[in-house]
């Protein structure tokens, strides 16, 4: 069986660790870790232990058969369809594709079905495995809580899909609708969706990155080569990056009494995500727990002379040291899977594929095309919550979301269309806390602690911009976030005025010191002179 928690909603009650405590674990005071693919013996208490949960963040199912399911439709459904509205009649005869086995696309092909889609539904993906969840792979793959093989979602009948795995996309060509394969197929479409997500961003020394001992993080093969070399007992590890994957990379290794360094080129952990303002408390978290963290010096190179096996044997700082080191973990950030999409007339570039807040596609010019949608990681769209600025999310809660609205949207009227507007939820856990956020807390120039105590990990700060609430994150206090959310949505005032449980004597706000955002550079030309000719022609990017 398949057990997913959605760790967005999870408050820390912890009644599944005391019903199931074989399958769920708390770590620290709400740091929920779970097995997700327990035996079936343990079905009675994992039921029993999503009964119990106050916010049914647990969801549990069997795995059913992956393969090509036949979903072509009979002449009569062909024929009933001709007297129905033409989105009726699309949804018992219509052809989608779905380009990209992820979260977000599986998700997608639920949601379609589930409205009443009954034509034929293709799903792509590159990757040989079926959708699987990544959050694991950072956290209990890495301590052996779990294999990197049971991070496989739950695969339901109704689903009814054509799987294509292990096939790249190659190619869009959206005159003709037509998805281009590696493997020289072209699949046919009515409408597409592209969920290709993205990739880790590897070492930029190629020859370095090749060395035995280097990893990424963001398959389950990168998982498991990376458990296997923890396992091993390395002398030290190194994390390059200290982001969420770069912390959470140190939490398993201190958890397994590994020494690690963590190198981080800017002023603290966490400072991309959070500001340097609360990016100063994770980074004390990461001393106080043994981390070597080391902040404003970045990995100039990876060394691996010496004993010529060509296995890593120490790295180089900008500040002159040098690091013994066995294993080294890029954790960089991501890269968008847009590459195959050149030459396809959309949006799309280092930021990911450009799309209004329903989820259809910006064509070159600009103007939203009719039967191509996007969701996940790869997609960029305007939240009015953010001054209409586009946003592009890399997070479990967001893929989800948006894919459920793009996938309604692709089988409804205009009429019937749905805006993409939650707020952006993530979570990390490591060190034994959980940390929570709600909204963007890099759209914020203050930040105040509103409860809890920062001593005690275990608090919540609130972001402000500009004389209005944009964000909340918190340490182990994930049960107040509702409420804050809540502020949000209402564009409430900063700092907050009302009165909150465990308030600090000191609420005065603080700079939040987000980092300033990367200037945009040029990725089209615009020709002709007539309005009726003017037109944006794409210029050569770099993806990496």
């Amino acid at each position: 069986m398949k057990v997913v928690v959605d760790l967005t909603r999870c408050q820390g009650y912890a009644q599944c660790a005391f019903a199931a405590p074989d399958v769920f674990t708390i770590r620290g005071d709400e740091a929920l870790l779970y097995d997700p693919a327990p035996d079936d013996a343990q079905r009675a208490k994992i039921v029993r232990a999503a009964a119990m949960c106050p916010v049914q963040a647990i969801t549990l199912e069997r795995s059913s058969r992956l393969g090509r399911d036949d979903v072509r439709q009979p002449p009569e459904a062909v024929a009933r369809a001709a007297a129905e509205s033409s989105e009726e009649a699309f949804k018992r005869t219509g052809r989608i594709v779905i380009v990209g086995a992820s979260l977000a696309g599986l998700r997608a092909g639920l949601v379609l079905r589930r409205e009443g889609f009954t034509g034929s539904l293709t799903v792509i993906g590159d990757e040989p495995y079926p959708p699987y969840d990544r959050p694991p792979l950072s956290k209990q793959v890495l301590i052996g809580q779990a294999s990197a093989r049971e991070t496989v979602l739950p695969l339901p009948d109704e689903i009814a899909a054509d799987w294509r795995l292990g096939v790249a996309a190659t190619g869009l060509d959206v005159g003709s609708k037509q998805v281009l394969l590696a493997d020289g197929e072209r699949v046919g479409f009515d409408r597409v969706l592209i969920a290709t997500g993205a990739r880790a961003r590897p070492w930029p020394n190629e020859a370095e990155a090749r060395l035995a001992g280097v990893f990424t993080v963001h398959t389950p093969d990168d998982a498991e080569g990376l458990r296997q070399a923890l396992t091993a007992g390395p002398g030290r590890v190194l994390v390059i990056g200290a982001g969420f994957t770069g912390c959470e990379v140190a939490s398993a290794c201190r958890e397994l009494g590994i020494p690690v360094t963590v190198v981080e080129r800017g002023p603290a952990a966490l400072t991309g995500a959070l500001g340097a303002a609360i990016g100063g408390i994770a980074a004390q978290m990461l001393r106080d727990h043994g981390v070597d963290l080391r902040c404003g010096v970045q990995v100039t190179a990876l060394d691996g002379e010496g004993k010529g096996d060509g296995r890593l044997r120490r790295a180089w700082l900008s500040d002159g040291s040098t690091l013994d080191v066995d294993v080294a973990v890029a954790a960089l950030g991501g890269i968008r899977n847009v590459e195959w999409l050149e030459g396809s007339g959309l949006a799309a570039g280092v930021w990911g594929i450009a799309c209004d807040a329903g989820c259809r596609a910006f064509d070159l010019n600009g103007v939203v095309t009719d039967d191509v949608f996007v969701a996940g990681d790869v997609a960029r769209f305007p939240h009015p919550v953010y001054d209409y600025q586009f946003l592009a999310l890399e997070h479990w809660g967001n893929a989800v979301a948006q894919a459920e609205i793009a996938a309604h949207n692709m089988i409804s009227t205009e009429a019937e269309r749905w805006p993409h507007l939650a707020l952006p939820v993530f979570w990390s856990t490591q060190f034994g806390t959980e940390i929570k956020s709600v909204g963007v807390p890099t759209h914020a120039d203050q930040v105040v602690i509103a409860q809890g105590s920062v001593a005690e990990r275990r608090f919540v700060a609130v972001y402000g911009y500009r004389g209005r609430i944009t964000a909340a994150v918190s340490f182990n206090q994930a049960k107040w976030l509702e409420f804050y959310e809540s502020l949000v949505d209402q564009a409430a005032p900063f700092p907050p005025s009302s009165r909150a449980v465990d308030e600090p004597a000191d609420r005065r706000p603080v700079a939040a010191r987000v980092p300033d955002p990367p200037m945009p550079y040029a990725t089209v030309v615009v020709t002709g002179h007539k309005p009726s000719e003017r037109r944006v022609a794409a210029v050569h990017r770099t993806y990496v």
